[in-house]
This record gives C-alpha cells, structure tokens and sequence, in this order.
C-alpha cells in the first residue's frame, strides 16, 4: 500500500516589500488587477498612505509578481478603523488572474496579520468587495455595518480579532 503523494509546496513566497523594485511590483499588480480589470481610476488607486504603509508581495520562483496587500496602522488607519489605536487596516489586496485558487490570496493576508501582530494590533479591519465577502468570512473576518461604494464597487466593512 503506498501513501497519498503530499502536496507540493507551494510555488511562491510572500515578503514584506521593503525594497524598491518590490514596492514596484505591488503597485504593478494593483494597476493590473483594479485598474486595469475591476475599472478602478487610476488617480484614487494610489494614495498618500502608500509611502508609510507595509506592502507584502507574492512572488513566483523565477520572481513574476503574483499578488500583494498592505497594512496601515496607528494614525494611517485611524479613517478606516473608527480611530482605534489597537486595530490595522488590511487593504489593497490583489491577486493577478493567472495566480487565484492558488492560496496566494491567504497566504498575504495572514502575512499581513503577522505583521500586524508583530506591531502589537488586536484586530485588522478591512473593507471588501461584496463579492469577496466569503473569502474573508473563511478568514475569520465579520462583516459590520451597511454595504456602501468605494470607486463605484458595493464594500462591506469587516473585522478580524488576532488575539
């Protein structure tokens, strides 16, 4: 009797963006996925948080972008977390088409938790698009509040404990 064949590992890694060229990749991946795919503007898809936030990417192998996200924490997520000190805001998660169903997707998002845990934050925030809200409910992510607009796409604010 042989044993089941293991999953390959998988075919990525995610890491904290810290130099320039992976800063460029992830705001590479924003343009294609919500620019160029979901009709976001250009002009309010980048914002004056982007330069203190932490970008986490996804990377293939041989080093093709294959996703990113960020967090803002302290007074950049203030708006976004009902101004509590003690809750990040997870946002701009992207993954390219070629790369979903590949938990690329999970794999950022608990990054991003990581390092929020690791700046001492009790809850991460995020507002999803209406049609990811299953994904982020498998997360572990509750939905509050009313549904609203966001660059012309229904949002639903939702909150995640890390304790």
């Amino acid at each position: 009797m042989t044993s089941p064949a293991r999953p390959a590992p998988p075919s990525y890694v995610v890491r904290t963006a810290e130099e320039r060229a992976d800063r460029e990749a992830c705001f590479a991946v924003r343009k294609q996925v919500f620019v160029a795919e979901q009709g976001v503007p250009e002009d309010i898809e980048y914002d004056t948080y982007d330069a203190g936030a932490l970008h986490v990417l996804a990377v293939r192998a041989d080093g093709v972008p294959l996703g990113t996200g960020r967090l803002l924490y302290g007074e950049a997520a203030a708006e976004r977390t009902g101004d509590d000190p003690t809750v990040g805001a997870l946002g701009r998660l992207a993954v390219v088409r070629e790369a979903r169903g590949l938990g690329v997707g999970v794999a950022l998002v608990r990054a991003i938790e990581d390092a929020a845990r690791a700046r001492g934050l009790a809850a991460v925030d995020l507002h999803a698009q209406t049609q990811a809200l299953g994904f982020y409910a498998r997360l572990g992510y509750e939905a509050y509040g009313p549904e609203y607009l966001e660059a012309g796409i229904p949002h639903q604010a939702m909150r995640r404990s890390l304790e």
